[in-house]
């Protein structure tokens, strides 16, 4: 007997049981409450709008939570994953394309939900025993998809787990990326470590992997000169190490990648500064050649344009900029051992 049949049978066998009592009244179907809600409240007109989007969604993890809350409470089989995910499976259907999946952590049962795109669409929803009665425990919900890793066991065996919520893929092909680690405690369970601590600024990620003890990440540097959607910029891979004390990562190396346009650009700022600044040794430094100098116009400062060149395969790399009227200039940038110096500047004629 497949898993479906024999889900199936168990299923009948319960509702004829509660028909045969005879005690309670009709209960309209959660199933069928869901599609109208789906059909109902979801339109494309009502997501349209933000407020009416958050209350639709809000009532749609309401079923949700009420479908897998009874079903924890009915024990058995009903309490499985292979029943929770049959049943759920069912909604996604309704909803048409939503992925849901449920996992078994310990005394936890984990749901992974993504209804739609929008900011209200995603969350990890915790269920649990809480006064010896099954409940919803916590909601984790942040912005992007989210994918759950089970965790070794945290500090006194407590369970834990770590969800990654990926965002919409730039031009670049990274993606907006936010790591937690959440740890049970007490009657629910609450984030210990988070990327967004580790990268204030936001993290732009390449991708990331976990194998055994060892996470990586590896992403987008932000600096001086960096412009989004430009080819052989620096990226950086940070790993991090699993440590059983603290039940969190620490990180223990960091490697780039194409460091020298970093250091290229680096030089640049400097430049830009010196040439504001009439600061002339800095300019020398970094120009040594002073008909290239005598070139150089007053006002000069970056543009936020893609460099031109082959970078560290030749060691020349061309360099956008403009002067105090707003006209367009190039710099060429030779590298010299491990510095980067300018050896000519010419204005952009149309």
């Amino acid at each position: 007997m497949t898993r479906t049949y024999a889900l199936a049978a168990v299923l009948a066998a319960s509702c004829l049981g509660a028909a045969a009592s005879g005690s309670a009244g009709p209960v309209p179907d959660r199933l069928e409450r869901f599609r109208a809600l789906v059909s109902d409240r979801l339109s494309t007109a009502q997501i349209v709008d933000a407020t009416a989007s958050a209350e639709a969604y809000r009532e749609a993890y309401a079923v949700l939570d009420e479908e897998i809350v009874e079903s924890l409470g009915s024990g058995g089989v009903f309490a499985s994953t292979a029943f929770l995910q049959d049943r759920l499976d069912a909604f996604s259907d309704a909803w048409g394309g939503a992925a849901v999946r449920v996992v078994r952590l310990g005394q936890l049962t984990v749901g992974v939900f993504q209804l739609g795109e929008s900011a209200n669409a995603a969350s990890v929803r915790v269920y649990g025993t809480l006064r010896d009665e099954p409940a919803l425990l916590s909601v984790l919900a942040r912005e992007g998809r989210p994918t759950l890793h089970p965790l070794p066991a945290g500090p006194n065996g407590s369970v834990q787990f770590l969800v990654a919520w990926d965002g919409a893929q730039t031009a670049r092909g990274g993606r907006p990326l936010r790591l937690d680690v959440a740890r049970q405690r007490a009657d629910g369970v609450h984030v210990v470590w988070s990327t967004a601590d580790v990268y204030p600024d936001g993290l732009v990620a390449r991708g990331y992997a976990l194998r055994g003890n060892e996470l990586r990440v590896r992403y987008e540097l932000r600096y001086p000169g960096w412009v989004p959607g430009c080819e052989g910029q620096t990226e950086q891979e940070d790993l991090y190490r699993f440590t059983a004390p603290t039940g969190t990562y620490a990180k223990v190396s960091q490697r780039q990648f194409e460091p020298w346009h970093r250091e290229l650009h680096a030089a640049a700022a400097r430049l830009f500064t010196a040439v504001a600044a009439q600061d002339r040794a800095t300019i020398a430094a970094l120009v040594p050649d002073p008909r290239v100098r005598e070139r150089l116009p007053a006002g000069l400062t970056a543009e936020p344009v893609c460099d031109a060149g082959s970078g560290a395969r030749s060691g020349q790399v061309l360099v956008g900029a403009s002067d105090a009227q707003g006209a367009p200039w190039t710099l060429a940038f030779q590298r010299d051992a491990a510095r980067w110096r300018v050896t000519s500047a010419s204005r952009v004629t149309p």
